[in-house]
């Protein structure tokens, strides 16, 4: 899939594989890869900045954890998080609710053909 693709929906993608629990940065990538049937494959380049943004924001937080020897950044959503998935997840459905009736306009029953607040 193409970059581009993915952004502008990187965060939503990391809040929602972090909801259940706390994850490492390779089991959030693995998480994505693995939700996306394989389709999604983030680098480690793309995920930390992110993660690291979003932990300034608030909307993460982070605390180190050792598994063996190994020693690894863990990172959970906060309650804001929390909120900020929900927008997100309400935000994506209007979004493709709005694409699908563009792109097939027939398969949306009693559409009306025109969706408020949706302006570019």
């Amino acid at each position: 899939m193409k970059a581009d693709a993915v952004r502008g929906h990187l965060d939503g993608l990391l809040l929602a594989v972090l909801e259940p629990g706390p994850l490492h940065g390779y089991a959030i990538i693995t998480a994505v890869q693995r939700r996306s049937g394989g389709v999604l494959e983030l680098r480690t380049g793309t995920i930390y900045p992110a993660l690291n943004r979003l932990e300034r924001l608030g909307l993460l937080s982070s605390s180190w954890q050792s598994e063996g020897e190994r020693r690894r950044r863990a990172y959970e959503l906060t309650d804001a998080g929390r909120a900020s998935l929900a927008g997100e997840r309400t935000a994506w459905s209007e979004f493709t609710q709005a694409i699908g009736s563009v792109l097939n306009p027939g398969a949306q029953p009693g559409s009306s053909g025109t969706r408020p607040g949706l302006a570019t």
